[in-house]
């Protein structure tokens, strides 16, 4: 889902944004976010649960384990980093 959203700082937000859960915030700058999404059994139907982990940037050490952010995807911004938490739900 790529849409241009205005978020607290008022810079339009470009690329995919996703919305998850901090998981773990000991790095520094860092937080790992899971994102989860209902999925569909291809030959079943039955709808099950499909989660995945994303580092992403937290540049003031703010957000804590437990909260639900909103994150989207910018440039490489380490190895594995790839995502910015832009705001808190």
């Amino acid at each position: 889902m790529k849409t241009k959203i205005k978020k607290e700082n008022t810079e339009e937000v470009k690329g995919k944004t996703l919305k998850g859960v901090v998981t773990s915030d000991k790095m520094d700058k860092t937080v790992v976010v899971s994102v989860s999404r209902f999925v569909k059994h291809p030959l079943y139907g039955k709808f099950y649960k499909v989660s995945k982990k994303y580092k992403a940037h937290d540049e003031g050490n703010v957000y804590k384990i437990g909260d639900t952010v909103e994150i989207v995807e910018t440039k490489p911004i380490s190895k594995d980093k790839r995502f910015k938490v832009i705001s808190k739900e």
